[in-house]
């Protein structure tokens, strides 16, 4: 029987919902001031300086320089242009680090560069899907060229030590370049490029309360890629195509307000979070929560049920009117382990039984209460 009452959005790590400031900020750029940012006259002027404004945003969040914010159409592209841009920029010869957790926008991006005559290490994580930044020391070679870490992962929340292994691998060769996906990042975690010793970082912009179809890259100046978009040469002739002008304001928009309230929002989110892991182990003692205990993201928990199919208790949950997810949204439709949780070790039939519940800016104390009464009737249905 379906639910009647509200439903309660569990699935941030999936997408957020376009925040009302960043709608606002997009709205003329999508009615009245409609220029093409590459235009002589007045309008065109008008999408210029709208983009100019956006980059400082951004640019202020990151610590970094205006010139070195990329605008592209999502966080895939943005970590595609990362990787195939430097190596192509090199050739396709040389030596690729990466882990073996990534997002399939790394993971099947170094796939295709191997294909290409790129050599590529996987690095393999321990039981909390945590990279050891000596593995990533050890795998460096005398044609390592770039190293790919992401920041959290999507599936089980993991913060990796990213300015750790930047600094080991920078100390090594100060030649190789380090590139993280921060897609889970922005508002939960420092953003600062120098900080983290990046030379680029990938966002999208969906995943923080702006705009679907709108990424950033950062790249550090100096940084050489191949451009994988050919054409007018818009955004400093590192990819091509009209601006989206509306998307690139409200992604800005969206990044800011993220970053000037994360002081107050990560406390907030941990201290859920921190309830329900607590709730959850205490309702169903056989939960098994994967990612580490301590360094997550303080809006990640995700659970393997033994002897549960994940995704049928993600239906029955949303039938309840709660939304959650099992593995990777990006993945969704495939009826498999997630690859993530068996890099952890985890047995494939308890891989098999995931389920993640992110939270976010209208997560309220009350609606975890509820959903974990109803998340151990359903698991209790789905047992016997």
């Amino acid at each position: 029987m379906k639910n009647r009452n509200k439903n309660i959005y569990l699935d941030y790590a999936a997408t957020t919902p376009l925040s009302p400031e960043a709608l606002l900020a997009m709205q003329p750029y999508l009615t009245t001031k409609f220029g093409n940012p590459s235009s002589l006259h007045s309008f065109g002027e008008q999408a210029r300086q709208a983009i100019d404004e956006a980059r400082q945003k951004v640019a202020k969040v990151l610590g970094c320089r205006e010139k070195e914010i990329i605008f592209t159409a999502s966080g895939t592209e943005a970590d595609n242009l990362a990787l195939k841009g430097i190596a192509e920029a090199g050739n396709f010869r040389g030596h690729l680090i990466t882990s073996v957790i990534e997002h399939p926008a790394v993971l099947e991006t170094a796939r295709y560069l191997e294909d290409r005559g790129v050599k590529v290490a996987y690095i393999e994580v321990d039981k909390f899907g945590c990279v050891n930044p000596q593995d990533v020391l050890k795998a460096v070679r005398d044609d390592t060229f770039l190293v790919s870490v992401m920041y959290a992962n999507n599936e089980i929340g993991t913060i990796q030590p990213i300015a750790e292994i930047a600094k080991s691998v920078k100390r090594k060769n100060k030649a190789i370049l380090i590139h993280t996906d921060a897609v889970q990042a922005p508002g939960l975690l420092p953003l600062s490029v120098d900080k983290l010793g990046v030379d680029l970082l990938s966002l999208s912009a969906h995943k923080f309360y702006g705009p679907k179809g709108a990424g950033i890259l950062y790249k550090r100046q100096g940084v050489n890629l191949a451009p994988q978009i050919l054409g007018g040469g818009q955004e400093f002739g590192w990819r091509s195509g009209t601006e989206n002008v509306a998307g690139i304001v409200g992604s800005a928009m969206a990044l800011s307000k993220a970053e000037n309230q994360r002081q107050k929002e990560v406390p907030r989110l941990s201290k859920l979070r921190d309830f329900l892991i607590a709730s959850v182990k205490k309702a169903i003692p056989e939960a098994v929560l994967t990612g580490h205990p301590n360094k997550r993201l303080p809006n990640n928990a995700s659970f393997c049920f033994p002897g549960l199919e994940g995704e049928a208790l993600v239906f029955r949950l949303s039938e309840r009117g709660f939304s959650c997810s099992s593995g990777s949204a990006c993945s969704t439709g495939k009826f498999e382990a997630s690859r993530v949780l068996l890099a952890l070790g985890l047995d494939k039939n308890l891989a098999l039984g995931s389920l993640r519940i992110s939270l976010g800016r209208t997560t309220k104390l009350a609606d975890l209460t509820r959903f974990i009464k109803i998340l151990r009737e359903e698991v209790e249905k789905l047992s016997s």
